[in-house]
This record gives C-alpha cells, structure tokens and sequence, in this order.
C-alpha cells in the first residue's frame, strides 16, 4: 500500500502542471458600436471634384505611382449602412463563385469567345449597388489631354478597359466618357503585334487590321472593343504611357457608376505588369475601414492608397511575409499558403493545411488574396473548425438567433459598449502571421447591436482572404520578390 501515496502525489503534481501550462484565452476589448440607422447620401464626385486628393496634372518622371481609393458606397444616394451591407454580401456571393469557377476551370480566366472574337479574364467586375463585383475606385486621367475616369481597382482581374466613344452600347457612367478620337496619344493596336497574340482569344477587324477584345462576365454582363494603348495619368503621381487596355464601344450589364477597370492582377497584360519595367511589379494597398467616421467613412482624415514601385515594399520593417504560390492553371490571382489560424491565442487544430493547400495539377484549393471580395471564405472543414472554436472562446457573449445573410454565427450585443472578444490570427507558410483587429472579424450588421463573425464556408475549392479581413493592414504584392506581406496599422 506504501506506493499509493506516492502516486497520489504525483498525479496531483502532474495535474498542477498541466493547469499551470495551459494557456489563458486572449482577447481584445472590442467597442460594439452598431451600424447608424440613418441613410447617408455622399455624393458621388463629378469629372473635377475630388474625394481622391491630388491633381490630374501630375509629374512625369515621380518616382512612383500612389493613388486614393474610394469604396463604391461613396457613391450610394438615400442608402442606410444595413442597406449597404445586404448589397455588398450579395455582390460578394456572385464574386466568390465566379472566382471559384474561374480557378477551378483555368484558361476561363484569361480569355471569353465572343461575337467579336476578343480575349478577356472571367472574374466578375459587375459595379453597381444592385449586384456586382469590385469594392474599391480610384479617379485616373485617360489619354492626351486627360479626361478623369473613375476605374475598379481588381487583384482578381488583368485587362485594363473603359467605355469609350462612339457608344454602340454605353451604361451610365460618373463623368464624361472617353473618346480616343480627342486623344493625341491614342494609338490602336495592329493585329498581327504581339499586345493583340497576349489576348487569349484576340479577334481582328480585317477592314482596318484593328485588335479586338471582348470580356464576358458571369451575369451576362459584357464589354467589347477596341485593344489599344493610350497614356494614363494619376493624381500626384506619373504619366504612364503606352499603356495597352479595351476601348469598349459596346458594353453592356451593371457596371454602374465607373467608367471601367484596372486590372491588378499577375497576368502579362495587368497594369502592375505593363508598368514593370519602370516601376518594378510590386504595388501595396491599405484599405481602412469604411463603417466608421474614424477609420475612413466619410469626413475621415484617414484614406485607402495604392502604391506601386518601390515605394510599395517600404513598409517591409513592419510586415511579415510569405511566398507566393503559383497555380499553373491560372496567372491571374495572388495565391498564398495558409497554414493554420489561432483563436484566443491558441491553434484551431480542426483548421488542417491539407484543407487549404493548392493542387498544382488540377488547379483546385488553395488560398487567394482579393480586393474585390469582402468576406474571408475558407474551405468548409476549416471553416467549421474555425466557427466552433470561436464559439467555444465568446461564451461569455449572447449568440443571436439565426444568422444573416451569409453568416451563420451572430451575437446580440444591443446595449453593451465594450465587450471582450477572442483573439483571431492567421498563420501563413514562412512564419508570417496577420493578427486580426477585432473589426475585421466581428462587424455589425443593423442598427440594433448585432454583430456577426465575419467569416464563411466555401464548397468553392478556392478559398479567399477578403477586404474586411484586410483592412488596416498594409497588403504588399512584391511581385519582383514572389512575396506578400502584411503590415499592420498600415493606412
């Protein structure tokens, strides 16, 4: 009998350490400040008025190019955040399938057949608050003298295009739309040159040995044209020449409100890579957040940029980087390695690297960063494992009944001012780490205090780090170092 004492003791030693070893939760302390139940009508800004700062007339030979972004509901009128929200979450459902269509089928991507027998990426870019894809403008001069355009600004997207004169079919645009017949600088490019070959399916005017281009989207939507080069010019920054882009005469969808976009994306005809051989391929953004007078709503101080050239990479003290991942079925989106995401401080084992990874041979999984979607979406076992132990960490916090729109865990935060929420970070291949703000995972979502997790499962294939995830953080797309960082505090 003399050994059971002993082992009593040591199992009451072995549980005492084990107690002591485990690790607290983390939290932040969250202000829980609902959506303002008021409609907000900021107007949008004509052809000189400029939410964007800086002039058209800018240097030729700046260092770099850096620009304000606006986000589209700027420009909504007599529209209350909820509103907004609803309009958003629907364009995001349309973009996330798009982009897992477009990843999933490869080449699909990169060029559409049409009447016109043009090339084009397949990733939505459909603006308007009814339906549609691409969250973020910027204003930029088109052509000789320059005539100001507001442009999406698309990770997921190549080809540069704007509607142009004559319109055989124009939507409504914010300003004046381009004629290149009023451009000294215009050039149309020949059939037979290599620009019009990069078009996955460029098409040809045989009359007048002119390139054609066509981008179909997933809605029906469509913009085709002329393949031309003409000279872009952005406020307090460069002139860019020769740059190659659509000129569509003939568009048609719900593209409202911009007069077309630039493609951001790692295709050979992206505006990043167009601009290479001045500037590098690198370029960053940081997006604030856009619900609050304090983070970058209207009447803030504060303001989302993009930057290109080697001003881009100058906040890499801050920022941990991780490789990019190559899919070789599709150039055009930014992939990276998410190997795992923490709650409270501690690793979600459910969250598996293998549920995350790329297969390089059927282009399928992995993970990609986008400006253009908001929500994170993650592949479903992930997702579920990462909802599960976010729920376990906010017991403290009431769960609503029901979710909304496309979250599924919400909590009733009506009359609180400052409740405790589990921490959240992302871990990627190489060590580097994005640690959330409580904002970028826990938004509100009416005017009543309800809070939602701003995370969602996808059967997709691709799974998606969005711009609400995004926000504050410096994002940089070094493409000359095949990298991509994550500065926090950023803007």
């Amino acid at each position: 009998m003399a050994p059971l004492p002993a082992l009593l003791l040591l199992l009451l030693a072995t549980s005492s350490n084990a107690a002591a070893l485990a690790k607290p939760v983390e939290y932040h302390s969250f202000a829980a400040t609902p959506l303002s139940p008021h409609p907000y009508t900021a107007p949008a800004p004509g052809a000189d008025e400029d939410v964007f700062g800086g002039s058209l007339a800018a240097a030729e030979e700046a260092p770099a190019v850096r620009f304000r972004v606006v986000h589209r509901d700027a420009f909504a009128v007599n529209a209350t955040a909820a509103e907004l929200l609803r309009h958003r979450l629907r364009r995001d459902r349309r973009r996330a399938a798009r982009i897992s269509q477009a990843a999933a089928g490869g080449a699909a991507a990169n060029g559409t057949r049409g009447a016109a027998g043009g090339g084009g990426v397949a990733a939505p870019v459909v603006s308007g608050i009814a339906q549609g894809s691409g969250e973020y403008f910027t204003k930029i001069g088109v052509g000789t003298p320059a005539t100001p355009a507001l442009m999406v600004l698309d990770t997921g997207s190549d080809v540069v295009w704007l509607q142009c004169a004559p319109c055989r079919r124009c939507y409504d645009q914010s300003g004046p739309v381009f004629d290149p017949r009023r451009s000294s600088s215009y050039g149309a490019v020949d059939c037979a040159a290599p620009l019009c070959r990069r078009l996955d399916s460029g098409g040809c005017d045989l009359r007048r040995r002119a390139c054609l281009y066509q981008v179909a989207y997933g809605d029906g939507s469509v913009t085709a044209g002329d393949f031309a080069t003409e000279t872009l010019t952005f406020a307090g920054g460069a002139r860019v020449a020769r740059v190659a882009l659509g000129c569509g005469h003939d568009n048609e969808g719900l593209f409202v409100a911009a007069a077309g976009l630039l493609g951001l994306g790692r295709g050979s005809l992206s505006f990043p890579t167009q601009i290479s051989r001045r500037y590098g391929r690198s370029f960053s953004y940081c997006l604030v957040d856009r619900t609050s007078s304090s983070g970058g709503g209207p009447g803030s101080s504060r303001s989302s940029t993009v930057t290109f050239g080697p001003a881009a990479v100058a906040p890499s003290a801050s920022a941990s980087f991780t490789p990019m991942v190559r899919n070789p079925r599709m150039e055009t989106f930014y992939y990276v390695q998410l190997v795992g995401i923490s709650v409270g401080g501690a690793r979600v084992p459910g969250v598996a690297e293998s549920d995350l990874r790329l297969d390089p041979s059927t282009g399928r999984g992995g993970v990609i960063v986008d400006s253009g979607t908001s929500v994170t979406r993650l592949a479903r076992p992930a997702y579920s494992a990462l909802r599960d132990a976010f729920r376990g960490a906010a017991a403290g916090l009431r769960l609503s009944p029901g979710g909304f729109s496309l979250f599924d865990t919400c909590y009733d935060l009506g009359g609180r001012k400052v409740v405790k929420v589990p921490t959240v970070s992302m871990h990627f291949a190489g060590g580097a780490e994005a640690a959330l703000p409580p904002e970028n995972y826990l938004i509100p979502v009416d005017s009543r205090g309800t809070f939602c997790f701003a995370f969602a499962g996808t059967d997709g294939g691709v799974s998606i780090i969005g711009n609400i995830q995004q926000q504050g953080f410096r994002v940089v797309f070094d493409g000359d170092g095949q990298r991509v960082g994550f500065a926090p505090k950023g803007c």
